[in-house]
């Protein structure tokens, strides 16, 4: 090795002795800043090649030409965005509110992003459709408490509103429930009718038969069965004492939303609703205790069209 430096200083003395004579320096100056020159040319190509030969392909920094910073930690993870809150957003009757989101003192806010409201992420709706379905669903202020506009992508598409072919015996009038396809019909005759989206009753709470609307109510207030209490006591901290017993009041955060209809078979009470929700993005869901849910702007729309003795079919759900 150093037999090899010294011929190579050799060398590079010779070449930059030849080319500075050239230039017309002189001897003496030769004589004292050649060398210093060759040992400078020689050291940093013994840096070179000490630097290629430190280079390791997993640690790419080390190597000649990376311009790049040495990669980050592997345990490090960025922080996702929190995601906004609804303005519209109201404690769920059910329990708990979907839009509860963690403390961020108490865990990094990375560990876990917060919980998402439940539901489809965004639907697409067609544009030629768009304005008519924004009108359908607009924000409504002419009722004792308001009403927010439906957000459109938190519901597929096929269970908004919309008028449907429909052939049946039934008379002009008559509710169908298809529970199964969470679809309500309004049959106006001549084969015709108006299909709402539904959210219907979960697994084991599903309920089938033919009914009458006994009674209709605005913004009624709700009483729930002491079956549900007892299977979800924490709905006792949302009740309170009512003229006709614990319930909540009608109003923004009431269950049943802006209009029920009640539904009795002969003279006895079925304790099953059609009304509206304060979970419009659950609608085309099985997740109710067998109520048939529909979105607020809908159930009033549906109101306005069915008088109290109308008939009301549930078909049973196929296996």
């Amino acid at each position: 090795m150093e037999l090899l430096v010294v011929l190579g200083f050799r060398s590079s003395y010779l070449n930059v002795l030849q080319v500075l004579t050239n230039f017309g320096i002189g001897p003496l100056v030769l004589k004292r800043r050649v060398p210093a020159v060759c040992i400078a040319i020689v050291a940093a190509s013994i840096g070179s090649g000490a630097s290629a030969q430190s280079c390791d392909d997993r640690f790419p920094w080390t190597c000649q030409g990376y311009g790049g910073p040495p990669p980050p930690p592997s345990y490090y993870r960025p922080a996702p965005p929190f995601a906004p809150r609804d303005p519209y957003a109201q404690p769920s009757p059910y329990g708990q509110s979907p839009y509860v989101q963690p403390s961020p003192y108490a865990q990094p806010p990375y560990a876990q992003p917060p919980e998402a409201r439940p539901g489809p992420i965004m639907h697409s709706i067609d544009p030629a459709l768009r304005g008519q379905y924004a009108a359908l669903y607009a924000r409504v202020d002419d009722e004792p408490f308001p009403i927010p506009a439906v957000k459109l992508g938190d519901i597929d598409p096929e269970f908004l509103r919309k008028p449907v072919m429909l052939p049946t015996n039934e008379p002009a009038g008559t509710i169908i429930i298809d529970a199964q396809n969470h679809f309500l019909y309004f049959v106006q005759g001549g084969g015709r009718a108006i299909r709402y989206g539904v959210g219907v009753g979960r697994q084991g709470f599903g309920w089938s038969g033919v009914a009458t609307v006994h009674d209709k109510q605005e913004w009624p207030d709700w009483y729930p069965p002491k079956e549900m209490l007892a299977r979800q006591p924490e709905l006792r901290r949302q009740v309170t004492e009512l003229q006709s017993g614990i319930g909540v009041a009608g109003g923004p955060r009431n269950p049943l939303g802006a209009r029920a209809m009640y539904l009795w078979q002969g003279n006895k009470d079925t304790l099953y609703r059609i009304h509206g929700t304060v979970e419009p993005w659950t609608i085309g869901q099985s997740v109710s205790s067998g109520c048939i849910r529909m979105i607020n702007q809908d159930v009033i729309d549906l109101y306005q069209r069915v008088p109290v003795g109308a008939r009301v079919v549930v078909l049973a759900a196929r296996s």
